[in-house]
């Protein structure tokens, strides 16, 4: 069967862009600012790239043979691309829970947005920022609310002993500070 008879599928957009899903059932947690990223981003396709790369599509089009065309075939594909990435993201701001974390401010108890800072058995210490699904950069300390360090901190409190469960085993760790942005 040629591809042109295939259907495509909503839920196959998550898999091809290589986001992670989210589990069944659950809220898409965004903190104000990932929420104005993707925001910006959506509009951004739609107001500005978009238009552009159809505007190449057209002028493509327009030079005849299109079996051949380059700007036509790279346009066409681009095109799908940013369509994807378009409802992707729509699906995603609809289904979006906004929490101020700064709400927080002066607590040790560890809930979505704390930077959290704990100690490894083996000595050493890390910080983690848990942030949404759709707006955490591991280069950066963040991690995902549904990765399992997150859901060790969370409702931890400073001093509390937890248990990590990892590929490796068991880890133990001590929650040593908790911290919430500034409410802007």
């Amino acid at each position: 069967m040629s591809k042109a008879f295939t259907i495509e599928n909503d839920e196959d957009d998550d898999e091809e862009l290589g986001l992670p899903a989210l589990p069944s059932g659950a809220r898409n947690y965004m903190t104000p600012g990932g929420y104005a990223r993707l925001r910006a981003e959506l509009f951004s396709l739609i107001d500005d790239e978009r238009p552009k790369v159809v505007e190449v599509v057209h002028w493509a089009a327009s030079n005849g043979d299109r079996s051949e065309n380059g700007d036509y075939l790279y346009g066409k594909k681009r095109l799908r691309e940013i369509d994807r990435r378009i409802r992707f993201l729509t699906k995603r701001l609809e289904i979006a829970e906004v929490v101020d974390p700064s709400v927080h401010q002066g607590s040790d108890q560890v809930f979505f947005g704390a930077t959290v800072t704990y100690a490894e058995a083996s000595g050493g210490e890390r910080t983690v920022t848990i942030m949404g699904i759709d707006e955490f950069d591991s280069l950066l300390g963040q991690v995902s609310w549904v990765s399992p360090i997150a859901r060790t901190l969370l409702k931890s409190r400073e001093g509390d002993e937890l248990k990590l469960v990892t590929p490796a085993g068991v880890m133990d760790i001590v929650v040593l500070q908790v911290s919430y942005p500034q409410s802007s």
